[in-house]
C-alpha cells in the first residue's frame, strides 16, 4: 500500500472528516431497491397494459373476456389442414407488450376486448338451449322476407330454433344488440353477396330492430332491390345489403329477375358493385352457390352492351380465384386497415342427399329435424374453393375475418327452409305429391341457424383473439 501525499508546498488542503461506514451501507441498499423496482415503477407510470376484465354472463355461468388496450393485431389469417380439408382459425392476435419509448399500435377497429386465448369458436357442438333461444320470434321482426319465414307457412315444429352453438372448451358472448348499435353509432355495416347473405343480413336486423322504438328505425330499398338500408336513426347508424352473387358485375345482378341459365361475369368489373360499399364501415363479404354451376364459368371481356360479345371461359376454380383475388384487391385500395373491418362468410353448406348423411336414397332436408350428430361430417362442398380462399387470403395485406360457418352449419339439416317459404311460382300436382322435389335445401329458416352466422360476427367484431 502506497503512504499518503505529503501536502502542497504552496497551499494548505483541509481533510474533510470521513464518512461513516453505515452512510455507503444504507447508499448502497437504496440504489440497489432502486434498481430492482425500476421497470414496475416505469410499468405504473409509462404503460397501460391489461388493466381490467369484463364478466359475460352466459347461461348462469360466469366467464371474464380480458379488456385489452394496448395489442398489436396481425391479419385474420386463416391456415388449412391439408389432411382433413378443415379450416383452422388462427387470428393473428398475439398480445406484444409496447416498448415505453414508443407509440403503442392501436388494437384493431371496433375491438373493445378479447376472446379466450386458444379458443377456436368455430369448433364446437350445438347445444339445446330452450332459456335463451331464439332471439326472437318470426312474427315480431317484419323484415323477414315470405321465402325465410318457415312458421308462417306451415311448419309445425319450431325445434330449429332452440339450439346455440357451443365452442369446445370456451364460450362466446351472447348477443348484445344495444352493444352492437353502440359500437355502429355513425358507422355503416354492409352485407355484400346473394340470398344467403341476404338472409345473413336480414337476421343481422331482426337481432338489432328489437330496442328501437318504431320511429327511430326504417327500412328502404332501390326499385330493382339491390340495395336495401336499414336505418337505426337515434344511432345514425345503416345495416345494407347489395345483391352481388358474383362480386364482379354480371349478366344476373338483377335481384328479383336473376334466374339467368347462361351466367356469365365481367372481367375486371369489381368497381361496378364496390362504389357501393365506399365509405362503409365494416363489410361482409359472401360468394360461393352461384359460381357452383357444374360447367365452365364464361368471363366477358368487353361490355354486356356490346353487340358482339367476346369471351373467355374457366373452371369452376380458376374463375373463383379470379374474384377473389379482385375483391381483395379492391379492398387494400379502399379500406384503411385502421378504421375499417372485413369479414367474409364461408360456404353454406347444402343437404340435398340424404344419404350423405346416412338417410334413405332419393331424400334431402324434407322433413327432417333433428341434427347430424357424427362430429366429423362433411357433405358435398368444394373442398377445392376452400382451399384457394385460404390461399388467396393469406396473401392480403389488409387483415381478413373468415367467418368459417361451414363445419358447423353443415349439421343443421333440420334448419333449411325447405317447403315451408313463399314460392317462386305455382307448384305442380306432380310436386304437390312429391315435396322432395321442391324442399329448399339451401335457405334457412329465421329465426334460426344464421342468427349463430352473426354471434360469430359479433363475438370476432368485438372480441377478436
Amino acid at each position: 500500500m502506497k503512504p499518503p501525499l505529503p501536502p502542497s508546498s504552496t497551499s494548505l488542503v483541509l481533510r474533510k472528516p470521513r464518512l461513516s461506514p453505515y452512510f455507503y451501507t444504507l447508499l448502497t441498499f437504496i440504489v440497489f431497491v432502486f434498481v430492482l423496482y425500476c421497470q414496475d415503477l416505469l410499468s405504473i407510470f409509462g404503460r397501460n397494459d391489461l388493466v381490467s376484465s369484463n364478466p359475460i354472463s352466459q347461461t348462469g355461468k360466469e366467464r371474464k373476456t380480458k379488456i385489452f388496450v394496448d395489442d398489436i393485431i396481425g391479419r385474420d389469417n386463416q391456415e388449412f389442414d391439408n389432411n382433413n380439408n378443415k379450416s383452422v382459425s388462427n387470428e393473428g392476435g398475439t398480445f406484444v407488450p409496447p416498448k415505453v419509448e414508443t407509440k403503442t399500435t392501436p388494437k384493431p377497429p371496433f375491438a373493445i376486448g378479447r376472446t379466450e386465448e386458444g379458443c377456436d369458436i368455430f369448433s364446437g357442438r350445438w347445444v339445446r338451449d330452450e332459456l335463451t333461444r331464439p332471439h326472437y320470434e318470426e312474427p315480431d321482426c317484419p323484415y323477414i322476407q315470405p321465402q325465410l319465414t318457415c312458421q308462417e307457412h306451415g311448419r309445425p315444429d319450431k325445434e330449429y330454433q332452440k339450439w346455440r352453438w357451443q365452442p369446445h372448451g370456451c364460450d362466446i358472448p351472447r348477443f348484445n344488440a344495444t352493444l352492437m348499435l353502440e359500437s355502429l353509432r355513425g358507422k355503416r355495416m354492409m352485407f355484400v353477396g346473394d340470398s344467403l347473405n341476404r338472409g345473413q343480413f336480414v337476421s343481422m336486423v331482426c337481432l338489432l330492430h328489437g330496442i328501437l322504438p318504431p320511429h327511430a328505425k326504417s327500412m328502404e330499398s332501390t326499385v330493382d332491390q339491390s340495395l336495401t338500408v336499414f336505418r337505426a336513426k337515434d344511432y345514425n347508424a345503416t345495416i345494407e345489403f347489395n345483391w352481388a352473387p358474383f362480386l364482379l358485375e354480371s349478366n344476373s345482378d338483377n335481384a328479383i329477375v336473376h334466374r339467368v341459365a347462361d351466367r356469365m361475369v365481367r372481367k375486371g368489373s369489381i368497381n361496378e358493385h364496390g362504389r357501393n360499399w365506399k365509405g362503409v364501415d365494416v363489410l361482409v363479404f359472401n360468394t360461393y352457390l352461384w359460381w357452383m354451376t357444374g360447367r365452365k364459368m364464361k368471363f366477358l371481356k368487353g361490355s354486356f352492351n356490346d353487340e358482339k360479345k367476346e369471351m373467355e371461359e374457366f373452371t369452376t376454380e380458376e374463375a373463383y380465384r379470379v374474384a377473389m383475388k379482385s375483391m381483395l384487391k379492391w379492398v387494400r385500395k379502399n379500406m384503411d386497415r385502421n378504421k375499417t373491418r372485413v369479414f367474409f362468410t364461408g360456404m353454406s353448406p347444402l343437404h340435398i342427399k340424404s344419404q350423405e348423411w346416412g338417410g334413405q336414397p332419393g331424400g334431402n332436408c324434407y322433413n327432417e329435424t333433428s341434427l347430424i350428430e357424427d362430429p366429423n361430417y362433411w357433405g358435398s362442398e368444394n373442398m377445392d374453393i376452400m382451399q384457394i380462399i385460404g390461399e388467396e387470403f393469406s396473401k392480403s395485406k389488409y387483415p381478413i375475418t373468415f367467418l368459417n360457418i361451414t363445419q358447423l352449419s353443415s349439421y343443421r339439416k333440420d334448419a333449411h327452409t325447405s317447403i315451408y317459404k313463399k314460392q317462386w311460382s305455382p307448384l305442380t300436382p306432380q310436386q304437390l305429391a312429391n315435396p322432395v322435389s321442391y324442399a329448399d335445401c339451401v335457405h334457412w329458416c329465421l329465426p334460426g341457424l344464421q342468427d349463430t352466422w352473426n354471434e360469430l360476427l359479433f363475438t370476432k367484431l368485438l372480441y377478436p383473439n
